[in-house]
Protein backbone atom coordinates (compact mmCIF):
# COMPACT_ATOMS: atom_id res chain seq x y z
CA UNK A 1 0.00 0.00 0.00
CA UNK A 2 2.78 2.10 0.86
CA UNK A 3 3.66 2.20 -3.05
CA UNK A 4 0.30 2.34 -4.27
CA UNK A 5 -0.12 6.27 -3.52
CA UNK A 6 3.31 7.30 -4.92
CA UNK A 7 2.60 5.41 -8.15
CA UNK A 8 -1.38 6.79 -8.15
CA UNK A 9 0.42 10.37 -8.22
CA UNK A 10 3.60 9.85 -10.57
CA UNK A 11 1.04 8.09 -12.95
CA UNK A 12 -1.75 11.37 -13.14
CA UNK A 13 1.20 13.81 -13.39
CA UNK A 14 2.47 11.92 -16.72
CA UNK A 15 -0.83 11.93 -18.16
CA UNK A 16 -1.38 15.70 -17.36
CA UNK A 17 0.74 16.78 -20.63
CA UNK A 18 -1.26 13.85 -22.57
CA UNK A 19 -4.76 15.28 -21.65
CA UNK A 20 -3.25 19.06 -22.51
CA UNK A 21 -2.11 17.63 -26.13
CA UNK A 22 -3.49 19.38 -29.09
CA UNK A 23 -2.62 18.22 -32.12
CA UNK A 24 -2.60 20.11 -35.29
CA UNK A 25 -5.38 19.82 -37.71
CA UNK A 26 -4.53 22.66 -40.14
CA UNK A 27 -3.05 22.37 -43.48
CA UNK A 28 -2.05 25.20 -46.14
CA UNK A 29 -4.61 25.85 -49.15
CA UNK A 30 -3.53 24.01 -51.97
CA UNK A 31 -4.05 27.32 -54.03
CA UNK A 32 -1.61 29.33 -51.82
CA UNK A 33 1.84 29.21 -50.28
CA UNK A 34 1.46 27.73 -46.41
CA UNK A 35 4.56 29.55 -45.33
CA UNK A 36 7.26 32.32 -46.46
CA UNK A 37 9.66 30.69 -48.34
CA UNK A 38 12.86 29.91 -46.66
CA UNK A 39 16.07 31.65 -48.16
CA UNK A 40 17.83 30.36 -50.75
CA UNK A 41 21.97 28.89 -49.30
CA UNK A 42 23.18 31.02 -51.83
CA UNK A 43 22.18 33.91 -54.59
CA UNK A 44 21.62 32.90 -57.99
CA UNK A 45 23.44 33.96 -60.91
CA UNK A 46 22.59 35.23 -63.56
CA UNK A 47 23.25 32.06 -65.49
CA UNK A 48 20.77 30.16 -63.47
CA UNK A 49 17.78 28.06 -64.55
CA UNK A 50 15.18 27.74 -62.14
CA UNK A 51 12.04 24.66 -62.49
CA UNK A 52 9.50 24.36 -59.84
CA UNK A 53 8.49 21.08 -59.23
CA UNK A 54 4.68 20.24 -59.24
CA UNK A 55 2.79 20.03 -55.85
CA UNK A 56 2.07 17.07 -54.27
CA UNK A 57 -0.71 16.08 -52.33
CA UNK A 58 0.43 14.76 -48.62
CA UNK A 59 -2.23 13.73 -45.50
CA UNK A 60 -0.67 17.14 -43.77
CA UNK A 61 -0.82 19.38 -47.27
CA UNK A 62 1.02 20.02 -50.22
CA UNK A 63 4.37 20.28 -50.65
CA UNK A 64 6.09 22.26 -53.74
CA UNK A 65 9.79 23.14 -54.17
CA UNK A 66 11.44 25.24 -56.66
CA UNK A 67 15.04 24.35 -57.57
CA UNK A 68 17.56 27.15 -59.02
CA UNK A 69 20.55 25.64 -60.97
CA UNK A 70 23.70 26.74 -62.00
CA UNK A 71 25.29 24.77 -64.49
CA UNK A 72 24.20 21.22 -63.72
CA UNK A 73 24.97 22.39 -59.73
CA UNK A 74 21.96 22.51 -57.45
CA UNK A 75 22.37 26.23 -56.08
CA UNK A 76 19.09 26.90 -53.95
CA UNK A 77 16.10 25.20 -53.27
CA UNK A 78 13.11 26.99 -51.84
CA UNK A 79 9.75 25.58 -50.34
CA UNK A 80 6.92 27.09 -52.50
CA UNK A 81 4.08 25.26 -50.62
CA UNK A 82 4.41 23.10 -47.44
CA UNK A 83 1.83 21.78 -44.59
CA UNK A 84 1.25 24.71 -41.58
CA UNK A 85 2.71 21.90 -38.92
CA UNK A 86 5.50 22.68 -36.72
CA UNK A 87 7.69 19.14 -37.24
CA UNK A 88 7.27 20.38 -41.17
CA UNK A 89 8.87 23.89 -40.09
CA UNK A 90 11.47 22.54 -38.31
CA UNK A 91 12.61 19.61 -41.33
CA UNK A 92 12.26 21.98 -44.55
CA UNK A 93 16.03 23.84 -43.34
CA UNK A 94 17.17 20.35 -42.99
CA UNK A 95 15.89 18.59 -46.24
CA UNK A 96 17.03 21.61 -48.27
CA UNK A 97 20.69 21.16 -46.77
CA UNK A 98 20.54 17.42 -47.03
CA UNK A 99 20.06 18.10 -50.99
CA UNK A 100 22.61 20.89 -51.79
CA UNK A 101 24.80 18.49 -49.83
CA UNK A 102 23.49 15.18 -51.96
CA UNK A 103 23.16 17.78 -55.37
CA UNK A 104 19.88 15.01 -55.77
CA UNK A 105 16.75 13.83 -54.40
CA UNK A 106 18.77 10.54 -52.82
CA UNK A 107 17.94 12.24 -49.11
CA UNK A 108 17.09 10.64 -45.60
CA UNK A 109 13.94 11.08 -44.41
CA UNK A 110 13.63 13.82 -41.62
CA UNK A 111 12.34 11.71 -38.33
CA UNK A 112 8.90 13.06 -37.36
CA UNK A 113 8.49 14.80 -40.57
CA UNK A 114 8.51 11.89 -42.85
CA UNK A 115 5.40 12.40 -45.24
CA UNK A 116 6.43 15.93 -45.36
CA UNK A 117 10.30 14.33 -46.23
CA UNK A 118 8.20 12.09 -48.81
CA UNK A 119 6.44 14.69 -50.52
CA UNK A 120 9.47 17.52 -50.81
CA UNK A 121 11.20 14.54 -52.16
CA UNK A 122 8.89 13.72 -54.71
CA UNK A 123 8.16 16.85 -55.92
CA UNK A 124 12.16 17.51 -56.04
CA UNK A 125 12.56 14.58 -58.51
CA UNK A 126 10.11 15.52 -60.81
CA UNK A 127 11.68 19.04 -61.06
CA UNK A 128 15.15 17.40 -61.28
CA UNK A 129 13.19 15.08 -64.31
CA UNK A 130 12.08 18.05 -65.58
CA UNK A 131 15.42 19.60 -66.08
CA UNK A 132 16.60 16.79 -67.22
CA UNK A 133 19.32 16.72 -63.72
Amino acid sequence: MKRALPVLVLTVAGLVPVWRYAPSHESAPTGEAAAAPVPAASAPAASSDVVAGPAVATEKGDVQVEVTFEGERIAAVRILRQPNHPQTTNAVPVLIEETLRAQSADIDTVSGATITSEGYRKSLQAALDARGA
